[in-house]
């Protein structure tokens, strides 16, 4: 028979394991699962490495997003996969002060999310600083397939300004070649609008790089609205370059059709080099000797010019 003092002991006994059990395993209602933790104490359902649930509405949008430009279409496609299927691939965010989280990479998958009616979505939580998830958020997205040029291009830009880096460290950070970092970046040297036309995909990289060949901003500008206009190819419009470039050529044809100034194959190396160098090329030959000259108008175009041919 128990008496009242061993009852009163077991109670307090219970009382304790109890006290000790809520030490451990504080109350749901102490902290609602609902606000992630601060950095200092992080949410005990993650993980290092492991993906966990964390409430779309509680991630803000990266302030150091390179992409700016989002297929309506495609964005629709991804948010019925994730409708379907979920989110395959989880993001990747950082805690922030005020107990929210922000986006490091993986915009599509949350916006689609979004769309999709999802609460929550998988995360992997990333201790980084603002210059970490920068440099990831940059790089991540250079990797990617789907970056305009001139979103690539402003991309290498804040990694050399923001970061110091030279072309050949953007390179083997974004695992590129040397001289693309190179090209890309000489985007920039185009007109505002014209790089507005790549943006919008109206004028191709390649219809870029040989635009730049004419190294005036005004006759850029003109010979983008006549291949507009025309519906030029690459192609046609390397010739159209070419023709402003070299107008003696085409007034010596007219002249002596058939006593060209310059042989084909000479020529055709001509403008083989001068695409992949954006640059004004002219090669002087005789008998299989002579000279290449490359022309540049400024200290950009000779760094840009020396990273290519140095290049390994």
């Amino acid at each position: 028979m128990t008496t009242q003092a061993e009852s009163a002991k077991e109670h307090n006994k219970r009382r304790a394991l109890g006290k000790g059990l809520e030490s451990l395993l504080p109350r749901a209602q102490s902290q609602p699962a609902a606000k992630p933790a601060t950095p200092a104490e992080p949410a005990p359902t993650f993980e290092s490495g492991k993906a966990s649930d964390i409430h779309v509405d509680h991630i803000d949008r990266n302030p150091w997003q390179t992409r700016t430009q989002f297929e309506e279409k495609e964005l629709a496609e991804l948010a019925d996969s994730i409708s379907a299927n979920g989110v395959v691939q989880p993001i990747l965010v950082r805690p922030l002060p005020n107990g929210r989280f922000q986006l490091i990479a993986g915009e599509r998958r949350w916006l689609a999310s979004q769309r999709a009616g999802k609460v929550t979505i998988p995360a992997i939580l990333r201790q980084v600083s603002d210059q970490q998830a920068m440099e990831i958020t940059i790089i991540e997205n250079l990797q990617r397939t789907d970056l305009n040029p001139m979103e690539q291009a402003r991309a290498y830009e804040r990694l050399a300004h923001e970061f110091q880096m030279t072309q050949e460290q953007m390179a083997k950070r974004t695992g590129k070649e040397r001289a693309s970092v190179a090209n890309f970046l000489r985007l920039l040297r185009l007109p505002t609008d014209v790089q507005g036309k790549v943006e919008a995909g109206e004028l191709t990289f390649g219809h870029a790089r040989t635009l730049l060949a004419l190294e005036d901003p005004e006759s850029i500008q003109k010979a983008a609205q006549k291949v507009l206009a025309l519906s030029m190819s690459v192609r046609q419009t390397e010739s159209y370059v070419q023709g402003i470039l070299y107008p003696e050529r085409k007034h010596a044809k007219k002249q002596e059709p058939k006593q060209p100034e310059v042989d084909p194959n000479v020529r055709e190396a001509q403008e083989q080099i001068q695409r992949a160098l954006g640059l004004k090329v002219r090669i002087e030959d005789k008998n299989g000797r002579g000279r290449v000259i490359i022309e540049y108008s400024g200290l950009e175009d000779f760094d840009a010019l020396l990273d290519t041919l140095t290049s390994k």
